[in-house]
């Protein structure tokens, strides 16, 4: 047993001292990358790449890693003079740290880093991204790089071309000088072989002016399909995405791309690179490798980069129909519709509509609720004060049928003694006269009496209108008189010399004037003499009117000032104690106060305080 257990031992040992020694250094290969970019990453379409690239490494969670870039700008400066002294630069700048893969972009970063592989990074698989089928099959790298082949084809841009142009006749070919193409310079042959009904143009290493003013002038029928400018032939260079938006702003023809990022500066669309799915295609194979995998576990294969994508306002610009595009075909910078470009504030403001819709309806229910409820309080309100006036009516009644008798034993005695003067064999006939006259006299004031108890017992709905303050004063104090002559209570009236005009029930305040009067008497009811009562209308500034009711009685307890007006209050045995809440009730309806307080020199007095009438 023993024996059995050192053999395995040993066996274990010589697999570990005799395992390959690319294997040893797979597992302890270094967490970076080094980016190498064929052109200028400040570009559009390479920064791109580099996006698709760095967020797929930082999505790798597991294991940090750091990547490291360079821009070769291999399509604005080239020779062996300027590839050396990079390859120098590279090598002092990264003399200390250790690179665990390297990602070249493009085909022509894919040939300096594999005649540099040796001196730089003699151990270290290579990644390639955006290298075309061709450039592939030309360079036929070895076992340890891997990488995606993208599939660019000149025909497909002539398919897109007919698409847009009905009947296209012409295509013409507007881009930097082959040799300079560092994506579509195998399109160069595809050209050269041309396309069976359609006349090919080729503005291609043409200066700019030259480019601009042919573009401006091309004939129906026509397309063109752009491939890159870098420079404008007299030494300014620029990212091919600007150039092509001077080309964009004079030609008067669609313009077809085959990158993602021509579409915005004036392309309207075709085949094109996605640049961020092939930098996040090429970051996935960089990171098996430097999680251990081996490059000849991963060969190299073709990848799904190339999408057909439009630009709508170039396609509405040329009345492209969308109908006509190949099929599954995606549409950008489509202007949106007014809930795309306003949908959370359309949202918001609906929201808004309909909860003030709510609302409204809401409060318009409720102001139904509150007027009904409004008119069945004045109802109830007018049915109480007309109780409580049947109740004054019933305290004055034998003052009311005295003030009757008088006129009526008058009317009966004058008629007695017309009867006599006129049985008379001389009747004086003046004298007659005069008794008739009497008798008109007593009746109008008989009438008056009932008109004025009518008046007061009557049921109306309340109705404001314009009345003379003094005039409700007076026809008050009148109706009074008889009460008071009968309880030996003397009434004074002083009114104010101006017309006091306000808004209001005629009914309702003469009751609210009767309830205070009587209340007053009812107040000195056991005084054995000097009962008095003194009524006051006059002017408070130039907005409202004041009655003033004051007596001579013994003035309200200090500590009932406050309680007087509440309903169902009362000092009398017989009272009902809603009078004076009746009276405060109405006086509020008429927007006015009323208060009382006690006199310094005995008794108390009633305010009334209404505003004046416009």
């Amino acid at each position: 047993m023993g024996n059995a257990i050192r053999l395995s031992g040993l066996i274990i040992l010589l697999a570990t001292l005799l395992s390959p020694a690319g294997l040893r250094a797979q597992e302890a290969r270094p967490h970076s990358m080094l980016v190498l970019d064929q052109s200028d990453r400040r570009g559009p379409f390479y920064y791109q790449v580099f996006v698709g690239l760095r967020d797929a490494v930082s999505a790798h969670s597991h294991a940090p890693t750091t990547i490291y870039t360079e821009s070769l700008d291999l399509n604005r400066f080239g020779g062996e003079a300027y590839q050396e002294s990079f390859r120098r630069f590279l090598e002092t700048k990264y003399r200390d740290r250790p690179i665990g893969v390297v990602v070249a972009v493009g085909a022509a970063a894919l040939e300096v880093a594999l005649r540099w592989r040796p001196q730089l990074w003699p151990d270290t698989p290579i990644v390639f991204a955006l290298v075309e089928e061709a450039d592939f099959e030309r360079l036929r790298p070895p076992a340890f790089v891997t990488g995606g082949i993208v599939t660019l084809k000149f025909e497909n841009a002539v398919s897109v071309a007919r698409a847009v142009v009905p009947d296209l006749k012409t295509v013409v070919i507007v881009g930097a000088e082959w040799e300079r193409q560092v994506i579509f310079r195998n399109w160069k042959d595809q050209v050269a072989a041309g396309i069976p009904g359609v006349d090919i143009i080729e503005m291609v290493g043409r200066p700019m002016p030259d480019i601009i003013g042919q573009v401006a002038a091309l004939p129906d029928r026509s397309a063109i399909i752009y491939t890159g400018l870098y420079s404008d032939g007299k030494g300014n260079y620029y990212p091919p995405s600007d150039a092509l938006a001077f080309v964009a702003a004079k030609a008067n023809r669609p313009i077809v791309v085959s990158a993602e990022t021509f579409l915005r500066p004036g392309g309207i669309g075709g085949f094109v690179i996605v640049p961020s799915l092939i930098g996040a295609e090429a970051a996935k194979r960089a990171l098996r490798l430097l999680d251990g995998e081996a490059p000849e576990n991963l060969p190299p294969s073709a990848i799904d980069a190339v999408r057909p994508i439009f630009n709508w306002q170039q396609m509405q610009r040329w009345s492209v129909s969308e109908a006509s595009l190949p099929q599954g075909s995606e549409i950008r910078f489509r202007d949106p519709s007014f809930l795309e470009k306003y949908r959370w504030r359309a949202i918001a403001l609906a929201t808004a509509l309909l909860v003030q819709t709510l609302l409204i309806a809401f409060l318009l229910h409720e102001r139904h609720m509150r007027r009904k409820a409004e008119v069945e309080a004045r109802n109830q309100q007018s049915q109480l004060a007309h109780i409580n006036r049947q109740a004054t009516a019933g305290e004055l009644s034998s003052s009311i049928a005295h003030e009757l008798n008088q006129p009526l034993g008058s009317i009966l005695t004058n008629a007695e003694s017309a009867e006599l003067i006129l049985g008379s064999p001389t009747p004086d006939l003046q004298e007659v006269r005069e008794i008739i006259s009497d008798i008109k006299r007593d009746d109008l004031r008989a009438s008056e009496v009932i008109r004025r108890m009518r008046s007061l017992l009557k049921r109306a709905p309340f109705e404001k209108k314009d009345i003379d303050l003094n005039q409700s004063m007076r026809e008050a104090f009148d109706f009074l008189k008889p009460q008071a002559s009968a309880r030996n209570v003397a009434i004074y009236l002083q009114t104010s010399p101006q017309t006091l005009r306000v808004k209001g029930d005629p009914v309702q305040l003469q009751q609210v004037i009767l309830n205070l009067v009587v209340n007053s008497m009812d107040a000195m009811a056991r005084m054995p003499y000097g009962r008095t009562i003194i009524g006051r209308t006059e002017v408070n500034g130039a907005e409202s009117a004041v009655i003033s009711i004051s007596d001579s009685g013994p003035g309200i307890p200090q500590d009932r000032l406050n309680e007087i007006f509440d309903p169902f209050f009362t000092t009398k045995e017989q009272g009902m104690g809603i009078g004076l809440s009746i009276a405060r009730t109405i006086v509020l309806a008429h927007s006015g106060q009323l208060w009382a307080e006690n006199q310094s020199g005995g008794g108390a007095v009633f305010h009334l305080s209404l505003p004046l009438a416009a």
